[in-house]
């Protein structure tokens, strides 16, 4: 019998995107021939994956979990909404997301970790999913926050179960107050953020390029001016421009009349101590993935014909 090396399951598996054991069993079947190996998985139907890796995937689930004071927030792509809906899809996108606590809120440590009881990474446990679903799926993206004392708050928008949706939210506040309280203002502000998509806690906390680019647009717009006058118009501009998209500055929705750090400010008396608002993360599932159009089928039907559609 053939010795089965790690490195010959890893190229089995770069080859097919089968499961790590799959592959391991699939050489040990053909004694350790790469090609019979990988017409073995597709017979088993365990290769499916290989053929849907390129599939724009663009629908799914947000998950939030949370424990203590640790949570996590994922994004799992699927190809299409109904996939979403599937029991077995939403199990994984929950679990995955459990499994994210542990770890240390990078995709690399979620895809290696394994599921309780198993030896089945997350990534195995995906790919096993992909053949037996017939869609491509993609974990994009996954982060954490923890905090030592106080509360992570969590939201989901669009729920179609508990703590899975199709925008979720986490708040971290720092705090030695009272933990109902907190409890609350967190749950607020997390709905603030999932309305208000916030780019920012801060200003100091703006991408530079987007800075940048508010800059050149106020030059544009005021071009001509002094250089003096213009130096005023652009801090002005961007002090207008941070307090409509940094959290901190933002009117709070649940009473425009405050900013949210008044509204934590407030907050504090009822609490019994001072509330930080230490970080936030907000996922949209599919914000930033170009998706495929449909087709026009009237279109190109009329167009072959020499018609108009």
């Amino acid at each position: 019998m053939a010795n089965i090396t790690a490195a010959m399951v890893k190229e089995l598996r770069e080859t097919t995107s089968a499961g790590m054991m799959d592959c391991k069993a699939a050489l040990a079947e053909t004694n350790g021939d790469m090609e019979a190996a990988i017409d073995w998985l597709r017979k088993k139907g365990l290769s499916k994956a290989a053929k849907k890796a390129g599939r724009v995937a663009a629908e799914g689930l947000v998950a939030v979990e949370s424990s203590g004071h640790t949570a996590t927030i994922l994004e799992v792509n699927s190809e299409t909404d109904f996939v979403a809906r599937n029991d077995g899809f939403q199990a994984f996108v929950r679990e995955a997301a459990k499994i994210g606590l542990n770890g240390n809120g990078t995709m690399e440590s979620l895809e290696a970790a394994t599921f309780p009881g198993s030896s089945t990474t997350v990534k195995d446990r995906l790919q096993e999913l992909i053949a037996t679903i017939g869609e491509n799926m993609t974990l994009r993206r996954v982060a954490k926050l923890e905090v030592s004392k106080g509360v992570i708050a969590t939201y989901v928008h669009n729920a179609v179960t508990e703590g899975l949706g199709k925008i979720g939210v986490l708040v971290a506040l720092e705090s030695e107050g009272d933990v109902t309280v907190l409890s609350n203002l967190g749950r607020q502000i997390a709905m603030h953020v999932a309305a208000t998509n916030p780019v920012a806690l801060d200003a100091s906390g703006v991408d530079q390029a987007t800075v940048e680019r508010e800059s050149a647009i106020l030059r544009d717009k005021n071009a001509g001016k002094p250089d003096h006058v213009m130096q005023k118009i652009i801090e002005s501009g961007l002090k207008s421009y941070f307090k409509e998209v940094t959290l901190l500055e933002q009117p709070f929705v649940h009473d425009p009349s405050k900013t949210v750090t008044q509204v934590l400010k407030e907050a504090e008396s009822k609490a019994g101590k001072p509330v930080t608002l230490k970080a936030f993360v907000r996922y949209a599932l599919g914000e930033g993935i170009e998706k495929e159009e449909a087709p026009d089928f009237a279109a190109e039907v009329a167009a072959q014909a020499g018609l108009k559609a």
